[in-house]
This record gives structure tokens, C-alpha cells and sequence, in this order.
């Protein structure tokens, strides 16, 4: 019976509920708020805090297509560094937030491999930096490690170390400006490498910036990749960055470069041409048998069509001829699934 409540614990409840009306009577209630020269005024409109520390600039469908944009930048920049690294790295965005430029470098390490881009014709530079965690064992790797019992030291990068990076480096730059090319043609060069976030001003400290988070994983070792992207830079090309009609133009803008891609390939690939004169069957006997000289009969008449394979597939009916002194093909029309020849 210890779950039946008694009077006082149900008098103890009511009263509670009639408090929490009152206080949402209360809450209804006009309140004063101050108006540039009027003073303090009374309204019942509704009230939000806002906090000027951290003004969203970016709307959401911008983060979303921003989100969509580099996810496809995660995927040819994992392909590329497979390659070049001959073994499976995996990059895919972690997560993508805005947040003023002093939160994004002291949220950081340090040191760490910090990397300014140039965007032409964007004025401004963006962020780059890649965690320890993960550019040593990649290091490691492009020398010829196992990564094994990999340590990682907590020091800037050394000479030999930088121009490996910058291996890397390139690729990134390369896997960004085929995404963004699908937005504006942007060029994308690295300008500057640093380990200590704190010493790179690009923008005022208060300055809102983009920042993407990647996560990469090489093998049993994993690191983040952070793209930072300051407002001011983006923002000539933020309303190109509405989610329907960016996807729409990617799609459209994919597909046309891809299709002329692979006809400048097909242009330059090499194709087997031949023709079959005729067909006859002999016995294996006959086939032992057979000298130099010696004339197979065929019952297809001298003067009727050839077929034309290409890559071993009929495409063409035509004659044999001579051009010039060589074997010619000369071509009458397209074979069709009727014809028997």
C-alpha cells in the first residue's frame, strides 16, 4: 500500500500545479524592454535571446548545402590519398558549425599542421589543419613505417616533414576545387603552413567561420581534419549556396563534366577493326589434311556484303576494296537485328 498517496501528499500536489499556473499567467504578462528614444516601454511581443558572441550568419539550407558539398570533398579526397598512400583511408565530415574564429583556433592543438589556402577569385584565405594523430602515421606511411607502435611527438614539423605534408596538401586543394567548381571556379593554393593556430590572424577574432569537421582513419589510426571558412570569404558566393538550386545545378554541371570526360578518354582509345570474308565447315580430317594451295568453298557469292565488328561486335555492312594501295572497307550502312550476314 506504500503507492497510495494520502491527503497531504495530494493537497502537497495541487498546490503545486496551481504554482505553475501562476507562474505561466505570469509569464504571459508584459513585460518592459528598452526602445532606442522612448526609453523603457511595455510590449507583449515575444522575447529570444540572442547571443552576439555567436551570430548565425549562415542559414540553414547554406549549411546544408555546404555540408553537401564537402561531403562529395571527403570522398574524392579519401580516393586520391588511397592511391597515393596505397592503402584504404577513409574521410567523411564529422560534423559542420559556425562559431567565431576564436573558438575555432583554440579549439585546435597545438602544435598541429595549420595550412592557409588562397581561394581566387575569393578574397581572403581559409583554414586547413590536419591533426597530429592522423599526418604522422601518414608520414610514417609515405616512409615506409608500419605504424606499429607509431609515437607521436608533440613538436612542429620538420623540413622533411612539411614537403611531404605538402603531398597531401595538393590533393586536398585539387579534391576542393573540383567540388567548388560546381559553385564558382575557384582556384585553390596553399600560401602557408604554421603549427601554432594562435599566431595565424586571417580575420578579427569575433569574425564568424565556417568550420567543417572531417574524420580520417588510415588502418588502426584515426585524426580529424578541420576546414575552417571565414564568412567574408564565402560570402560573395552565399546565395548560390541555396540547397534546391545548388543541387539541381551540381547535378546538371556533374553530369555534363563527367560526359565530356569520358568522350575526351574514348577519343584516344585504340579499337580492333576487322571483317569476316566468309564461313565454312570442314572436317577435322580435311583440316589435317590441308596443303598450300589447296581452295576451301564457301557458299557465300564473291560480290555479296561484309560485316564490319568492332571490338568484336557487328556494327557495319559494306564491301571490301583497295585505297591507296590498301585493304579498304568501304561502309553502306549500320547493321540492323534483321540482317543475316
Amino acid at each position: 500500500m506504500s503507492d497510495v498517496l494520502d491527503q497531504s501528499e495530494v493537497d502537497a500536489l495541487l498546490a503545486a500545479v496551481d504554482d505553475g499556473d501562476d507562474s505561466s499567467d505570469q509569464s504571459e504578462e508584459v513585460v518592459k524592454v528598452f526602445s532606442a528614444g522612448r526609453g523603457l516601454v511595455e510590449t507583449d511581443a515575444e522575447i529570444r535571446n540572442y547571443d552576439f558572441k555567436r551570430p548565425e550568419r549562415v542559414s540553414k539550407d547554406q549549411m546544408r548545402a555546404l555540408e553537401t558539398l564537402h561531403d562529395t570533398f571527403s570522398r574524392s579526397f579519401g580516393a586520391a590519398l588511397s592511391g597515393f598512400l596505397r592503402t584504404i583511408m577513409e574521410v567523411k565530415v564529422a560534423n559542420i558549425e559556425q562559431m567565431t574564429y576564436s573558438e575555432f583556433t583554440h579549439s585546435l592543438p597545438n602544435p598541429t599542421c595549420f595550412n592557409l589556402l588562397t581561394a581566387e577569385p575569393l578574397e581572403g584565405n581559409i583554414c586547413l589543419e590536419i591533426s597530429p594523430l592522423i599526418i604522422y602515421p601518414i608520414i610514417d606511411r609515405l616512409l615506409g613505417g608500419s605504424n606499429a607502435d607509431l609515437f607521436i611527438p608533440q613538436r612542429p614539423l620538420t623540413a622533411i616533414e612539411l614537403r611531404l605534408v605538402g603531398k597531401i596538401i595538393d590533393r586536398a586543394v585539387s579534391s576542393l576545387g573540383e567540388v567548388w567548381e560546381s559553385v564558382l571556379p575557384i582556384s585553390f593554393k596553399q600560401q602557408e603552413t604554421e603549427s601554432n593556430p594562435a599566431l595565424v590572424q586571417i580575420v578579427a577574432p569575433n569574425e564568424v567561420v565556417v568550420v567543417v569537421g572531417f574524420e580520417m582513419k588510415m588502418g588502426g589510426r584515426a585524426g580529424t581534419m578541420s576546414l575552417g571558412i571565414p564568412y567574408a570569404v564565402i560570402e560573395p558566393v552565399m546565395d548560390k549556396l541555396s540547397s534546391q538550386s545548388w543541387a539541381a545545378y551540381k547535378k546538371h554541371s556533374a553530369s555534363d563534366k563527367i560526359r565530356n570526360r569520358l568522350a575526351n578518354h574514348l577519343e584516344a582509345a585504340k579499337l580492333d577493326v576487322s571483317t569476316i570474308l566468309a564461313d565454312s565447315s570442314i572436317k577435322l580430317t580435311e583440316l589435317m589434311n590441308l596443303q598450300v594451295g589447296d581452295i576451301i568453298t564457301t557458299e557465300k557469292p564473291a560480290s555479296s556484303p561484309l560485316t564490319l565488328s568492332i571490338g568484336g561486335k557487328r556494327k557495319f555492312i559494306g564491301h571490301l576494296g583497295q585505297y591507296r594501295g590498301n585493304r579498304a572497307f568501304k561502309v553502306a550502312r549500320q547493321i540492323s537485328p534483321k540482317d543475316r550476314v
